[in-house]
């Protein structure tokens, strides 16, 4: 009944100043990520003087107490606008970062479907285990569209990669969010449009909040600190890094650390050779999460010996015990957190960086990290 009397008041509000303006006409109704809510049936019709401000304020009346009021229209990161008629009840999802924001969100158990090779991950052993028993819907590279389509979810969530067989879907009659959370802005943008989409809007700020208070930690903690060097070795071979356009770039700086590539302009893995890690000659090696070598086999690179990072020991891999903190998932702050203890632990001892990430995992999936 109150939510119906606030919708009343927003539209008795928006009427009364376009009754203030010229005759009446018609005006398309905003949506944000913030608050992605169909005004259609609260706005009937408004003067074209009714700023778009006064919109927004009238229409978050109605979501003020963070619930979702359906029909709603996301705009999802394919710039698609999506409209989402009722509170999902089923859902896919065919891509890791989704999957596990959805873990973080509360939504495992609406799950009926998931990427291809869900049980090499180890969040979904730790923190929702039914998860891999679900239907694969195959990879970017492979997707089962007829498999998909037959789980008749609620809501699809993919990758921007699959924007065809989105179009398919959609033309099946399913709903379908496209994400591509290839940058700290965009995974914030993703939590926001999948938060709308599915009714959790509230947990989805406790998830934000969390990110922010670390980040917030981190530049007041390191403001007057040295910024180390730091290379940051990828997944496939040592002789591949991470450019500044990357996810990884900003998660180094976050940490106190200064990317050694930071003079290259890629938005992808990058190879160099020994004589250009030499040149830049980094404090630290930092190796990727998903690295198929070990931090032994760096130290024991004999191509390398002469590397300050080597010659003083200071070769890590980030953990990837429960996720890659390297990559743009939920968890990605956990990276800047462990890595800033790794490069300042005179500021941010071990101790603060395991308690953060503990409190994260338990939190958000209900598991003690540090135990598992």
């Amino acid at each position: 009944m109150k939510k119906l009397i606030s919708v009343m008041l927003c539209a008795m509000l928006i009427l009364s100043m376009a009754a203030c303006g010229k005759e009446n006409a018609p005006v398309e109704a905003n949506t944000s990520v913030e608050a992605v809510v169909s005004a259609s049936e609260v706005i009937e019709e408004t003067s074209e003087e009714v700023s778009v401000e006064k919109q927004e304020e009238a229409v978050e009346e109605v979501v003020e107490d963070n619930t979702v009021v359906y029909p709603v229209t996301v705009t999802d990161q394919a710039g698609r606008e999506v409209v989402i008629e009722k509170e999902p009840e089923t859902l896919v999802s065919g891509y890791y970062i989704s999957s596990s924001l959805l873990i973080a969100l509360e939504l495992d158990d609406k799950m009926v479907g998931i990427e291809a090779k869900a049980g090499k991950r180890p969040i979904y052993k730790l923190a929702a285990k039914e998860l891999i028993d679900l239907p694969s819907v195959g990879s970017a590279k492979e997707f089962d569209l007829e498999g998909c389509a037959a789980l008749n979810a609620d809501l699809v969530i993919l990758p921007l990669k699959l924007k065809e067989a989105a179009a398919t879907l959609d033309e099946l009659g399913m709903t379908t969010v496209l994400v591509n959370p290839e940058s700290d802005e965009l995974l914030i943008e993703m939590i926001d449009i999948i938060a709308t989409a599915t009714n959790k809007v509230g947990r989805a700020e406790e998830l934000k909040s969390f990110i922010n208070e670390q980040k917030d930690m981190l530049n007041d903690k390191l403001s007057g600190a040295d910024k180390k060097n730091v290379y940051l070795a990828g997944n496939s071979s040592v002789l591949s890094t991470a450019g500044n356009k990357m996810y990884q770039c900003g998660m180094i700086e976050l940490a106190g650390g200064a990317n050694t590539a930071a003079e290259i302009e890629d938005k992808y893995w990058v190879d160099v050779d020994y004589e250009q890690i030499l040149a830049w000659n980094p404090d630290y090696i930092i190796i990727a999460a998903e690295a198929e070598y070990t931090v032994e086999d760096v130290l024991a690179d004999e191509a390398l010996a002469a590397c300050n990072a080597v010659v003083n020991g200071d070769v890590y891999k980030i953990p990837s015990d429960a996720e890659a903190w390297d990559s743009p998932v939920p968890s990605g702050i956990l990276g800047s957190v462990w890595m800033a203890g790794v490069l300042h632990p005179d500021v941010i001892s071990s101790e603060e960086s395991n308690g953060i990430i503990e409190e994260f995992y338990e939190k958000f999936y209900e598991f003690s990290y540090n135990e598992k």
